[in-house]
């Protein structure tokens, strides 16, 4: 009732429509002419008929009442999500916050239920009630972190938003001494920080949990990705190798000792590790849709033809090249060095800037250039269609570059 109370004042001024005016005696009086008297009581405005809405109603899951049997219901909620009965730890999770509502620990819970429970949107809104009531909350925290950047898709977006939960908690459980908060903080950090490109960020992080916990998988399986994408490739071959008896990661160690291998010349050697991790885990390395050089370079060429003209124009004197890889002097001319899994490249400096030769190019080479990644790309769809449409976005993506465009202005035009 209070906002019809408000906005009554605000509709009745709405309907003075003149100018103040200037001889008012008071300042914030507004002067309108009387209005006219109506010709018949036909043209009185009649009050508009309410009507009742008529969007359907949301589908609801109603929830079965939370067995305590005299014990306390979040007690209940935390030993049922142990032991993976996610619906009775929802009933009675949201039994404890209806009981008390301004409990952080029960709405974490219950957040936590409902991402088990692969019901995110309630999920989002209950993770963030939870944070609403106490920021500082290292359960919500780490509940928060945990979902957006392990549970949810990854994108940018959520993996810098999991990222950043991650390091507040690491923050204030190494402020509280809480060694055991910071070691799940501190795994979560580093798995968000590689999934986003920050990969020092992500070896400091893993090799902080690998000083207090020196076998802890997680930590372990993350300082190798992290050592791969800044293309330490040695190191990143011992660490993989060490996981290989891992069951759980053994299908993604396979994979990146194989794309080691492979940068290697060891290609045979390479192929029956990319085998491997296909048989242990198909739907994650479903097999690359490699097409022949010549055939890669008749989907560039389409590509390149399709592209309005401007963009043709400022492709003129660029050469667009068909790679396997990427070449180690290309990933490590800056600091932090590329990803080994780029899709492509743009080398050289804008068009509004001086064409310029960077260091370690040859004499002649071309101060511009594109290329584009076909192994990377192969391995980066699981349809031709898909593999036609991807040249097509990552020729964009490194147009972009050409045109003086960085990753976030790219990434915002969905072409990240």
């Amino acid at each position: 009732m209070r906002r019809l109370i408000l906005l009554l004042p605000l509709a009745l001024l709405a309907g003075c429509t003149c100018a103040r005016g200037p001889d008012a005696a008071d300042a914030g009086a507004c002067v309108c002419p009387a209005p006219e008297a109506s010709a018949t009581p036909s043209d009185t405005v009649k009050p508009t008929a309410r009507t009742e809405p008529t969007t359907e109603k949301p589908h609801v899951h109603p929830l079965a009442v939370c067995p305590a049997e005299g014990r306390l219901p979040l007690d209940v909620a935390q030993e049922a999500f142990d032991k993976q009965d996610y619906e009775k730890a929802l009933s009675c999770a949201a039994q404890a916050a209806a009981l008390s509502p301004s409990d952080v620990i029960a709405h974490t819970e219950r957040a936590n239920a409902l991402a088990q429970l692969e019901r995110y949107d309630e999920a989002v809104l209950a993770y963030a009630r939870a944070l609403a009531i106490d920021p500082d909350s290292l359960d919500a925290l780490a509940g928060a972190a945990h979902f957006y950047v392990v549970l949810q898709p990854s994108t940018r977006e959520l993996d810098e938003l999991g990222s950043n939960y991650a390091e507040r908690g690491f923050e204030l459980a190494t402020s509280q001494r809480d060694e055991e908060f910071a070691i799940t903080f501190a795994r979560l950090s580093a798995m968000g920080f590689n999934d986003i490109g920050q990969s020092y960020d992500a070896l400091e992080r893993a090799d902080w949990v690998l000083e207090r916990a020196k076998n802890d998988p997680e930590a372990l399986y993350e300082r190798a990705v992290a050592l791969f994408e800044l293309c330490r490739f040695k190191e990143a071959k011992a660490a993989f190798t060490r996981l290989l008896d891992d069951t759980e990661r053994a299908a993604w160690a396979h994979h990146h000792l194989g794309l080691v291998l492979e940068r290697e010349g060891k290609q045979e050697e390479a192929d029956k590790h990319f085998v491997k991790a296909r048989a242990l885990d198909a739907e994650s390395f479903p097999s690359p849709v490699l097409i022949s050089s010549a055939d890669f370079r008749k989907e560039l060429d389409a590509a390149i033809a399709a592209l309005p003209a401007d963009m043709r124009k400022d492709l003129s004197g660029v050469p667009v090249e068909v790679e396997d890889l990427p070449q180690e002097v290309d990933l490590t001319s800056g600091d932090p060095p590329l990803s080994p899994t780029i899709l492509g490249l743009f080398r050289g400096t804008p068009l509004a800037e001086t064409c310029e030769l960077e260091p370690g190019m040859k004499p002649g080479s071309p101060c511009r250039s594109i290329a584009l990644y076909r192994k990377n790309l192969a391995r980066a769809v699981k349809t031709r269609d898909e593999l036609v449409e991807q040249i097509r976005v990552t020729l964009l993506h490194e147009v972009g570059h050409l045109r003086g465009e960085d990753d976030s202005e790219l990434a915002a035009r969905g072409l990240e």
